[in-house]
């Protein structure tokens, strides 16, 4: 439910912020705008406002249309043609198509501005012990190490070092770190990313790197438990300290954590401390499903160090112009390594495994926002600036083939004949339809095969 209703709210803001966009430059340029549709297809219901406008909610709920008057879809009165938009001159019509991008670009924009002004905790770039054999072992990366800068480009948090990889991974195949040990000795590794995807949606690049995030080894120690879960209904209680499982003796949470996944619904034994007293119950892990694999589950929270978390996050927060400056930029530096892995992907330097689709949309919609409400606002700019560069892609049926058709029209003085726009409808129509079934049948490997 939380994943529908996530994806709903995305859905409906990213499509009212676009056709919007649409909608109040065409009303600017003074063209009469017939429809404003929420959905595609049947319409579902309806709202007749000013100027002649119908507001409506139509049953497909994946886009969104702006219908205005012309003359090349219906028959327009005499009085009317001032107001159509085929009449108005072709910078109004380009004003009017490039709207809807651009008003994503601007919501992303004040949505990233809103994160940096309000702060967002984020994790310190500190890295664990990388597995032998991998590219960040070979560069002599150490359990704790934090990385400060990617290629001289510092990075402050673990989303700016996975960025900075991709970005400068992808194009120079490796990448120099500066790194800080935690007795503060400064360092530089080189990170040979030679045969490895960093775009590859499928899997961990980084892990395949040998990069994850540290955390600190927690004991195997209660922090709380779920209501009515197999832990609560076996005894176990905040503050109990696990010994041993079955005989076998226990020392870290993961240690825990490792024997209750392999045993769903086999009863355990857990010999347990609390409060200086020893103490036995029997609990059974509930089974539960992740993805391919049946697990168990007991429903427990580890206690954790709050100081030793402390260390490893911080609080992000920036005055109002330096936020806009940064939220500016992002949003630029999104749009431009967007327009460069779209690139990559015609030209067969990306998987087109990469393509994703409304399954997997929702799937990260859902899971940003149980993670709260700003990682669900950043998937948010995020989505935002990825619809704005998808819709002024030159093919027809976007809004970059009616920029493509009218920036002709500009330089040459005189419309496209329409033998040529309908065959690039066509073609565009075709194009669409292979991108929405090579990125529907990714979301379903993705859903069904783990």
């Amino acid at each position: 439910m939380t994943t529908l209703l996530a994806f709903a709210v995305t859905i409906g803001i990213l499509v009212v912020i676009h056709e919007y966009g649409h909608y109040a430059v065409a009303r600017l340029c003074g063209v009469k705008v017939l429809r404003f549709s929420v959905g595609f297809g049947k319409v579902i219901a309806r709202h007749q406002g000013r100027g002649g406008t119908e507001w409506a909610l139509s049953a497909i709920p994946l886009g969104g249309y702006v219908k205005m008057l012309d003359e090349r879809e219906g028959e327009v009165a005499a009085a009317e043609l001032p107001d159509a938009f085929n009449r108005k001159p072709v910078l109004q019509r380009m004003a009017i198509v490039v709207a809807g991008p651009l008003a994503n670009l601007i919501l992303a924009v004040l949505l990233y501005w809103g994160l940096f002004v309000y702060g967002v905790t984020v994790l310190r770039p500190v890295v664990s012990a990388p597995a032998p054999g991998t590219p960040a072992a070979v560069a002599g990366l150490a359990n704790g190490d934090t990385v400060t800068a990617v290629n001289g480009v510092a990075v402050e948090d673990w989303q700016g070092l996975h960025w900075q990889l991709l970005k400068q991974g992808l194009r120079a195949g490796a990448v120099d770190l500066e790194t800080r040990s935690p007795d503060g000795h400064l360092a530089f590794r080189h990170l040979d990313l030679a045969g490895i995807d960093l775009a590859d949606a499928e899997g961990d690049p980084l892990g395949r790197i040998g990069l994850a995030r540290y955390l600190p080894e927690f004991a195997a120690r209660i922090g709380d438990t779920l209501p009515d879960s197999p832990a609560a209904r076996a005894g176990l209680q905040a503050g109990d300290t696990v010994l041993a499982i079955d005989d076998t003796p226990v020392a870290a949470w993961e240690e825990m954590v490792a024997i209750v996944r392999a045993s769903p619904e086999r009863p355990l034994r857990f010999r347990v401390e609390r409060d200086g007293r020893p103490l036995e119950l029997t609990v059974t892990p509930a089974a539960a499903q992740d993805r391919t694999e049946r697990i168990g589950r007991i429903g427990a929270t580890p206690h954790l160090d709050e100081a030793e978390l402390a260390r490893l996050r911080a609080e992000v927060r920036f005055g109002p112009v330096e936020a806009m400056q940064r939220a500016l930029y992002r949003t630029w530096d999104l749009s431009a390594f967007s327009l460069e892995m779209l690139g990559r992907l015609v030209i067969g330097q990306a998987s087109l495994k990469n393509l994703s689709g409304p399954v997997t949309i929702a799937d990260y919609a859902g899971k940003s926002a149980e993670a709260g409400l700003a990682a669900f606002i950043g998937f948010l700019a995020l989505i935002s600036v990825s619809l704005a560069v998808l819709n002024l892609l030159p093919i027809p049926l976007l809004d970059g083939g009616h920029l493509l058709y009218y920036s002709a029209e500009f330089l040459t003085g005189r419309p496209l004949p329409d033998s040529v726009q309908a065959a690039g409808q066509k073609i565009g129509a075709a194009l669409l339809a292979a991108l929405m079934m090579f990125a529907l049948f990714n979301d379903l490997q993705r859903l069904f095969a783990g």
